[in-house]
């Protein structure tokens, strides 16, 4: 029966056959983010909470997809998909602490407003960054697909986040691997204050899909019911049939980009239009119209939710404010870890540094058979090094990854990967190549765990350092650039032995680590090495050579020129080689600098914020008393790595620590 008023529809609805509990549905978990934005609007006023990104106008996308997935399909979303909050069922509550930032949240008030997961919920949080989401959900994808486990995921961008490089890395990616990604689109007219005329020049955003060899779909994404029946359609044919889907929803930003900013930018008439075109207004009009809501039923739904609402509000608001103390908040920033000690006393054998690493992989990829390798030209080919020569014979396709050449998407995949249970390896071909996957390793690996408990299990090997005559884009040694992030293991070994176990032991642990392997070093170095499975705990520095009169400080080849140098000259010294930078051994540096008075820091990287800078303050924060000279710091040029050998070796500091050791021990 229909209902006696008629009421103004801007859309054709097209029910299909779903029966009158599913739009009753459809309403209500619409209504339910609308009605909580409207109360944040007004808290938001009266400052008691601190941000909001309003999704005025968009719930139709995001509940109509939530509607569709199951509960454990991934959902990455942004700012304005509160509706995939709510639909998933996540206790208001709880989500109310968040935004007040109280310890029943998500982050324990270490991030704010929609920048949090939830694993219990199948949601992962975003970052601001935008771009790596995508790659992100290729990375869960994958994992699916290894588990053959039926799930697709669905992430959210907004139009302006698709101008951004790691959105169209992702795409190639999850096209070539045939992802099972719904990639969803809101084009909702600005990103921030910029029109889509200024951030793409082509009639859909869709249209992209073509280039990528994907299947695209642009929906109105104000009308939830061809939102929910297009993604009934597609979903179960993706989990027969895995592939990436890109989605354009059309629809439009009520509000400003966050409350502050306004709309003033928006001119009227079209403010006006979208208006009219409100997905909740519309879809409750037809409702009405159609006899499956009346009046009284969408008032008693409206007073239920608000109240819904106020009494989580009160729940929220009786939360005391969050306290921690500096412990907590350091022992937060990595997932604890218990390291276990493989001794394999079987036969020895003298192989090179390069073998070391290889035989490391292999044996740790034996052990884990929840481990995955990826990288450029790593398969078939090898390896540019020939590292994982014959692992594809061993491992398969799925487990040892040839890459497209797009660092930045890849990380962001191997973050996804451990998302999913999946240890990972990532091979740069050159640490200098580290530059183009910044990003997702000092935004998403390094910040995850502490912020909202989601560890990145990932090693990200690096081929690093000069000596080999290869230039400025392929020999730099860039360690300090992640010891400076907290969140990141660094692991920098000089010799066979240290590197394969120091490798089993970074795949062990489940947070990431940046794997520096000096290329010098790759067949220059032999040690005599167990043939099986063995670690090394990280944090503790070997003292290579004991002496009485100095302490050197290195590692990485720098290990290899002091001990050249001391082989050379009469030297009572301490040597002692770091192996890693993260977590550093400072009860090994200041025992060594307490007993002979004296240090020398040796670094291949240039000075100037390198590593061995931190190390110097240390000591003299730690061991002041106990020195008999200044600290002496020698490193590399500042300047690029040049490529012609006269102009490397200069710029290298293996002669300048000659002098410098022989001026220290004079003082």
């Amino acid at each position: 029966m229909k209902s006696g008023t008629t009421h103004k529809i801007h859309f054709d609805y097209d029910r299909h056959d779903l029966d009158d509990k599913t739009l009753i549905s459809l309403y209500r978990k619409m209504l339910k983010p609308r009605l909580i934005e409207e109360r944040m609007l007004i808290l938001l006023r009266q400052g008691k909470i601190s941000k909001w990104f309003s999704g005025i106008g968009q719930e139709a996308i995001s509940v109509g997809i939530t509607s569709v997935l199951n509960n454990e399909d991934y959902i990455l979303p942004m700012h304005r998909n509160l509706g995939v909050f709510t639909t998933r069922g996540i206790p208001l509550h709880r989500l109310f602490s968040q935004w007040q930032g109280k310890s029943n949240g998500f982050t324990k008030g270490r991030d704010r407003s929609f920048h949090f997961g939830t694993q219990e919920f199948k949601i992962i949080g975003m970052i601001s960054h935008l771009g790596p989401q995508f790659g992100v959900a290729d990375g869960i994808a994958m994992g699916n697909l290894m588990k053959d486990n039926k799930q697709v995921c669905a992430v959210f961008t907004g139009e302006g986040g698709t101008s951004e490089g790691d959105i169209h890395e992702a795409l190639n990616i999850a096209s070539v691997w045939q992802l099972p990604v719904l990639f969803c689109i809101e084009n909702n007219g600005y990103g921030l204050s910029t029109p889509t005329s200024e951030q793409y020049n082509c009639e859909h955003l869709a249209d992209r899909g073509v280039g990528y060899g994907m299947e695209t779909h642009i929906i109105d994404g104000n009308n939830v019911l061809a939102v929910y029946n297009q993604i009934s359609e597609i979903v179960p044919s993706m989990r027969n049939d895995p592939r990436p889907v890109l989605l354009e929803f059309k629809t439009f930003r009520m509000r400003g980009h966050e409350e502050a900013s306004g709309t003033k930018y928006v001119p009227k008439k079209l403010m006006d239009e979208w208006a009219s075109k409100d997905p909740i207004s519309n879809f409750e009009n037809y409702l009405l119209e159609e006899g499956v809501l009346s009046e009284t039923k969408v008032e008693t739904f409206k007073a239920e939710i608000k109240n819904e609402i106020n009494e989580n509000l009160n729940i929220a608001f009786a939360e005391e404010a969050i306290s921690s103390t500096t412990s907590n908040e350091l022992n937060d920033v990595f997932q604890d870890f218990v390291y276990q000690d493989f001794e394999d006393n079987s036969k020895k054998e003298n192989i090179r540094f390069v073998d070391a690493i290889s035989q490391g992989l292999r044996q740790s990829m034996e052990r884990h058979d929840n481990s995955v390798i990826m990288g450029q030209d790593i398969a078939e080919y090898g390896g540019v090094f020939k590292i994982t020569e014959g692992f594809l014979e061993s491992f398969g396709k799925d487990r040892v990854r040839n890459t497209p050449i797009c660092e930045s998407a890849i990380v962001s995949a191997a973050m996804g990967l451990s998302i999913t249970g999946m240890k990972v390896i990532i091979e740069m071909q050159f640490a200098d190549f580290v530059t183009s996957g910044f990003n997702p390793i000092i935004n998403h690996l390094a910040k995850s765990y502490y912020r909202w408990a989601q560890n990145a299990d990932v090693v990200i090997r690096m081929p690093c350092g000069g000596g080999v005559e290869a230039g400025p884009f392929h020999s730099q040694t860039n360690e300090a650039w992640f010891t400076h992030t907290p969140g990141l293991k660094v692991v920098y070994p000089a010799f066979p032995y240290d590197a394969k176990g120091l490798l089993a032991t970074a795949i062990e642990d489940p947070n990431p680590v940046l794997f520096f392997e000096h290329k010098a070093l790759y067949r220059s170095i032999r040690q005599d090495v167990p043939r099986g499975y063995y670690t090394i705990p990280m944090g503790k520095a070997t003292l290579i050579q004991e002496g009485a009169d100095i302490t050197i400080i290195t590692y990485g080849a720098g290990v290899h020129w002091a001990m050249d140098e001391l082989r050379s000259v009469a030297v009572s010294a301490d040597l002692l080689d770091l192996r890693t930078l993260v977590p550093l051994d400072t009860e090994a540096i200041y025992t060594s600098v307490k007993k002979t008075g004296k240090v020398i820091l040796l670094q291949e990287d240039s000075m100037f914020g390198g590593i061995a800078s931190d190390i110097s303050a240390l000591i003299s924060e730690n061991c002041f008393e106990y020195l008999d000279a200044p600290i002496k710091r020698v490193a590399s040029l500042e300047t690029p790595i040049p490529f012609a050998t006269n102009l490397e070796s200069n710029y290298l500091p293996k002669e300048r620590f000659k002098t410098a050791l022989q001026e220290l021990l004079n003082y």
